[in-house]
Parts: structure tokens; sequence; C-alpha cells
């Protein structure tokens, strides 16, 4: 099979899924011009470029899944849901609890965010904890082709507000499909590395990160699992605490900012959890407290790199080994 980019994997979700139901529609900054061959097949009333206005973008999305509909919402760059907060948070987020779950609110927001194409600070800003830390919308954040594919449709089809964020670094590269796509529930983590040493718990392009990581591990003698969340919230609770039990030690690897980052939340789930089992502490390596850089080359010293994550685990087995 023909390997397919991020990019195209997300059309062909898009695709299926507003041929699958009708009332599916798509509207955004450019999605008509970007997407033509959507456009064709769909026509202009499914498939509509909006103005440069993300809170009326957001707004309108809300009032359309209120009447029934199923929109998806494509707003650019992550920096840019700042001017749709109320309509996400205070609307999207609240209103099938207000309404005591009489209502449903079927809608997803495509965003991109994290480093790889230099856009600048405006541009890259990983806000998907603040999204996180808001009750009623649930988070995604893939980092395999496959699951942009399969979690995308599966968060069209879920009736609760859905932040899709795609990382700009992700966006070009490629990976095959299975022929037949397996059923992907929100909320489940996948195991890409099994390993006993120690667990890296990430998402997005650092679990490629802890992946080359653990590669260079394996060579020292060290044995680490790496654990592809997938999905933020819901989290899958149970995955990272069965393979922390197992290894004892625990990395958080993510490029967002480690202050009050999702890091942060799984360190102190872990903490209170697996105290008994834990081999050292919950480590946690993210960015920096800090604006995106333009440069390519500071972009890239920004993100997580494999050494930071090698020398965090050579911190836990070393330290125990000294022990």
């Amino acid at each position: 099979m023909k390997p397919v980019t991020v990019l195209e994997a997300i059309d062909q979700a898009l695709a299926e899924e507003m041929a699958h139901d009708p009332r599916v529609i798509l509207m955004g900054e450019g999605v008509a011009t970007k997407r033509k061959a959507l456009l064709a097949e769909f026509g202009a009333d499914r498939v509509r470029n909006t103005p440069l206005a993300e809170g009326i973008i957001a707004g309108t999305a809300v009032g359309a899944a209120a009447t029934g509909l199923r929109p998806v919402i494509d707003l650019l760059f992550a920096p840019f849901l700042c001017y749709a907060m109320d309509e996400l948070v205070n609307s999207a987020g609240k209103l099938r609890y207000l309404s005591g779950g009489q209502f449903a609110f079927p809608l997803v927001a495509i965003a991109m965010t994290g480093a790889g194409w230099g856009v600048g600070a405006q541009h890259n800003h990983n806000i998907e904890a603040w999204f996180v830390h808001t009750p009623g919308l649930k988070v995604v954040m893939p980092s395999s082709v496959a699951d942009f594919k399969s979690l995308l449709k599966a968060a069209i089809r879920d009736d609760n507000p859905v932040l899709f964020f795609v990382d700009i670094g992700l966006a070009h590269t490629e990976g095959e499909l299975p022929a037949q796509e397996a059923a992907v529930r929100l909320g489940e983590a996948v195991v890409r590395r099994i390993g006993e040493d120690a667990t890296l718990i990430s998402y997005a392009k650092t679990v490629g990160v802890c992946e080359r990581a653990a590669a260079v591990l394996a060579e020292e003698g060290v044995s680490a699992e790496v654990l592809d969340l997938r999905t933020l919230k819901p989290l899958d609770e149970a995955a990272v605490l069965a393979s922390v039990r197992r290894t004892g030690r625990a990395v958080v690897v993510h490029e967002a900012s480690r202050n009050c980052g999702v890091g942060a939340e799984i360190a102190a789930m872990l903490t209170e959890q697996t105290w008994a089992t834990l081999k050292g502490p919950v480590l946690r390596v993210g960015g920096p407290d800090a604006p995106a850089p333009a440069s390519y080359p500071l972009e890239q010293a920004y993100v997580p790199q494999v050494e930071d994550v090698v020398s965090s685990v050579r911190r836990l087995t070393r330290s125990a080994a000294a022990a």
C-alpha cells in the first residue's frame, strides 16, 4: 500500500466521515481552497471558507452542533484558539452539562501546533494543557499517520467537543494505513515499544524522540518502554499506571512547557498511585517557559531531544545501581 502523509490521512478521514454522515460539515480558514477534492465531492454547503474570525467560526460551530449538525472547524494554528476561548470553553465545553445531558455538542476543532516550520511564537505555542484543564472538552494529539486518521474519525463521531491538535513537525511525515482499520476510541493509549526498566510517556512528535532514546538506551543494556498517550483527555490512566507499576520508573516527555503541563498531572498521578512500586522520582522532560523562536536551529533546541530523554533515564537507573 502506498504511504500517505499525515495531512493526506486527515483528508481521508474527513472525506469518509462526510460520506458516512450528511450531518458532518467542514468550515474554516481556507478549507475549501486547500481541500478542493472535498469541495468538489460535497459542495459549498458542506465545505465552507470562512473569514479570519476564529470566534465567529467557533460560535457558528457551537450553534450548528446544537441544531443537530456535526461541524469540523479548521482554525489553522493553535495560538489562534485564543480568539475562540469563550465559544470553545464557555459554550461548547459547558452546554451539554448545563442542558442536563439533553443536548449533544459534537464539534471538532483542528489546529496545528509545535515546532518544525519555524513559524514563530504567534503561530507556534503548545497550549493543549489549557484545554485538558477545561471541563467538557476532549483533547487528542496523535503521533502516527494511522492514528491521525482513526482518531479524527472517532472525534467526529463523538458527541462532545474535541480539540484535535496536529503537530506541525509531523504534518508531512509518511506512514502506511492498515488495509482494515481497527476501531479506535478516544482515551486509549498504546505501547509503541515494550520495555522493563523504565517507561517513557509521551504524545505527538516526542513519541518519536522517546523511541529513538529507547534505541540508544537498549545499546547500554537499559530496556525502556514507550507509551503513546494519543488522547490527553480522557487520559488512559489504567495504561499509564500498569506500565509504571511494572517498570518502576517513569519519564514524561512533551514539547509543551514543563510548567503546569500534562507531564505535571501525570507525575502527580503516579506519585499518588504508584508510590509503593516506584524506584525513583517521576521525571519530566519538556519545553522551556519561553515563547517559541522563529529560527529553525533555535526552534530545534527548544524541543526535547533524544539526549535529554536518555540522560533522564540514566539518572534513574544509575542512581538505583549506586544504591
